[in-house]
Order: structure tokens, then C-alpha cells, then sequence
């Protein structure tokens, strides 16, 4: 057994039952849950993932006298306020959105952090899903303030390219907004700036002949979704491009296709080639998604088999000692649901089942009992426990299911 993740001992697919089975004691309480009739389980992770919702917002609103130190996305308030509108979509109870948009506003007037300017980390996120909150509720007042205060955010140039903090960031909370609130609210326009932007930024570091389009961050050039290639190019897919920036683009994945590690894995960065982490932000399963993105864009059969490879290192790396949607369990669960998605397989649904089953048998008690990683903030949406409510949300409607703040 690795010290990353646990060894995969559950089975590629298991038969359902056509109806809900007894407890056959013969099996133990993982398999019993993994061959329930799909409707029967997707209640019972809803049933978690409300108990978890309300202890989430205890812990993150409730005990801190409703004050907001940390108003990201990623580990601090705002994510609590995004699971909430989830469960809103899912339960179409009022209240969740109420609470939601009354975080929001907290989280609105708290201090940010003036060097990011991500959906993730910065206030483009307080502001776009301000928005988007403010426009389920009917309250065209707030709607216009939050989209004043989003489009009052400057973009310079001086912003690195990455998902996690940077310009890539910025264009995702651009794309949610006109998916949330209409087609060119945030105008073509103002992005195609941005966009082209990364594209020369990109160039300048890439090999023409090699890898088109090459970024740094921190000093070095990362592949993975949270600061290099992977997310990047993601976010550029979701836009009008230029042939010959889209050309970079295609070209780009395939380089990092054509250079993945002999596990199958995708290394950290480009210089030291590590097989360590299989993590949204580092590894196979943030590039799968990226994958299954590029196969939608460029009907490539290449991309569909580089993707459902990825996904294959994920089964069986992927069960990892760590509870979250960054790099955890919850996280990886969404690849087998996003190729699920593209290629309709049964295969995929049972692995995103069975990875959510293990978390709902065996999370809580791992986690009490030190062997499983809570996160270092163990209550937030990508570290903590925040992420794997939100994933037992989606699995009640898997066709339908999305990345948290990642898959539009």
C-alpha cells in the first residue's frame, strides 16, 4: 500500500440489484452499498450529503459568529456558499439559496487578496457568484452591483496565466457568469483581450516544433489544472479562437499526450518528470477532465483514448489518503464521471459509485482514525470534507454532473 493512496480492492463493476437486497453477510458493508439499485443509493448519498451540508455550515458560519477571515472559494467561506447553491439545485429548498446569497454578501465586504484574481482564490469568485445568486433570487439590484464590482476588477498583464490565481482563473468566473446569466454578459470582447493575452504569453515560453504553448509559475512550468498546461488549456477551449491559436491548443495537449509518463500518469511540471501525485491540481485526473474537454472540441480519437487511459491510472492510484476535491477521493470520483459522460460506458458510472461509496462507508472513520488525510482546513469545499457533500449531490444525478468550479 502507498503512503498516497490505498490499494484498489473493489471490483471494475458490480451488478446491481434489481431491487434492495438484505444485508448479505457474506459481503461486507462497501460491496452491500455498491450493489444497491442506483436510485436507492443516490438517496442515501443525499441523505449524507444534507446531514454534512448542515455540520459544514455550523462549523464554517454558525461557530464563527457568521465572520469571514478567508472568503475564497477553494478553502474559506465562499465555499460553504457554493455548496449551498448546490444543494439549492438539487433539493430546491429556499432556504440553502438564502443562506447562500446572505454569505455571499459577508464574504463581499471581507478583505481579499489583491494579487489573485481567480473564481478560486480572489474577489472575481465573491463576485460571480454574487451574481449568480443574486439573479436565482430576482434581486436585479444585487445582480448589478456584484457585476459592477466584478467588471471594476483589473486584469493587467503583470497576472500570471494559471487557473488556481491567475488570468485563466479570471476567464473561468467570465464563462460561469454568461452561463449562469446569459451569453456575452461578460462581452467577447473583453475576453478576447485576456485570451489573446495567454496565447502570446504562452508562445513566448513554448518550442514551436515541440510544445506551442508553455507556462511558469513560481518558477517552474506545471502541466497539472491548479497552475500550468492542463487547466489553461481548458479554459482556452471554452473560447472562440483563432486557427492558429487553436492550432497551439491541440497542439499543446498533444504534446503533453505524446510525453505522459510510462505509468500513464502526467508529471508535475516539466522539469522533473515526478510520478507522485494523481490530484486534480497535479496528475492524471485534472488532465483527464481537460481530456475529455479536448475530445468534445477536436473529435479526436486520440484525445477519447489518452482520456479513458488517464482514467485508468486514477482507478487504480486514485483511491487516495486524503478526503477532498483538490486531492482527494472526491476529487478523482468526477473523472470516472466526466468520461462516463463522453462515452455513456456503465463502466465509469460504477467507478465514480464505488469511489463515493468507499468515502460514504469508510470516510468519517478513516479520517477519526488518522489514515485518512481531513485537510488542512478539514470543513472547505476543495480540501475538506466541503467537496465530498458536493460530490454525493452530483451522484444523484450523474449524467448532469460537474467538476466544482472546474466543468461548466
Amino acid at each position: 500500500m502507498s503512503d498516497q493512496y490505498f490499494s484498489n480492492f473493489m471490483s471494475n463493476l458490480v451488478q446491481e440489484k434489481a431491487s434492495v437486497p438484505g444485508v448479505d453477510e457474506d459481503q461486507d458493508s462497501l460491496t452491500n452499498l455498491c450493489s444497491l439499485p442506483y436510485p436507492t443509493l443516490a438517496e442515501k448519498l443525499k441523505r449524507a450529503a444534507l446531514d454534512l451540508k448542515e455540520t459544514i455550515v455550523v462549523e464554517t458560519w454558525g461557530f464563527t459568529g457568521q465572520k469571514v477571515e478567508d472568503p475564497s472559494l477553494y478553502t474559506g467561506t465562499l465555499g460553504t456558499a457554493f455548496l449551498l447553491l448546490k444543494s439549492y439545485r438539487v433539493t430546491d429548498n429556499k432556504n440553502d439559496l438564502n443562506l447562500c446569497s446572505e454569505i455571499v454578501k459577508v464574504c463581499d465586504s471581507a478583505p481579499s487578496n489583491p494579487r489573485v484574481v481567480s473564481f478560486l482564490l480572489g474577489r472575481v469568485g465573491v463576485c460571480a457568484l454574487g451574481a449568480a445568486v443574486a439573479n436565482l433570487l430576482g434581486d436585479k439590484q444585487m445582480v448589478d452591483y456584484y457585476l459592477t464590482q466584478f467588471k471594476a476588477i483589473n486584469v493587467n498583464k503583470e497576472f500570471q496565466s494559471e487557473m488556481i490565481g491567475g488570468k485563466a482563473g479570471y476567464l473561468w468566473a467570465c464563462l460561469f457568469l454568461n452561463k449562469n446569466l446569459g451569453h456575452e454578459t461578460i462581452s467577447s470582447t473583453h475576453t478576447s483581450v485576456i485570451v489573446n493575452d495567454i496565447i502570446e504569453n504562452g508562445r513566448k515560453l513554448g518550442e514551436k516544433e515541440r510544445c506551442p504553448l508553455m507556462f511558469e509559475s513560481n518558477g517552474k512550468r506545471y502541466w497539472g489544472v491548479a497552475h500550468g498546461l492542463a487547466g489553461i488549456m481548458y479554459v482556452l477551449m471554452h473560447f472562440d479562437l483563432k486557427p492558429d491559436a487553436r492550432a497551439d491548443v491541440k497542439n499543446t495537449i498533444k504534446y503533453m499526450i505524446h510525453n505522459r509518463l510510462a505509468s500513464g500518469n502526467y508529471p508535475r511540471d516539466e522539469e522533473t518528470k515526478s510520478d507522485e501525485l494523481v490530484y486534480w491540481c497535479h496528475g492524471a485526473p485534472g488532465v483527464a477532465l481537460t481530456l475529455v474537454k479536448a475530445a468534445e472540441v477536436f473529435e479526436d480519437k486520440e484525445m477519447i483514448k489518452a482520456a479513458t487511459d488517464a482514467a485508468d491510472v486514477v482507478w487504480a492510484r486514485g483511491l487516495l489518503k486524503k478526503v477532498g476535491i483538490c486531492h482527494g477521493i472526491s476529487g478523482n470520483a468526477y473523472v470516472f464521471l466526466s468520461i462516463y459522460r463522453m462515452t455513456g460506458h456503465v463502466e465509469y458510472l460504477h467507478k465514480a459509485k464505488a469511489f463515493a461509496c468507499f468515502l460514504l462507508d469508510r470516510g468519517h472513520k478513516l479520517i477519526s482514525e488518522g489514515k485518512m488525510h481531513g485537510g488542512g482546513t478539514p470543513y472547505s469545499l476543495f480540501e475538506g470534507v466541503g467537496g465530498m457533500a458536493y460530490l454525493f449531490l452530483d451522484m444523484t444525478d450523474p449524467v448532469n454532473a460537474r467538476f466544482p468550479a472546474y466543468e461548466l
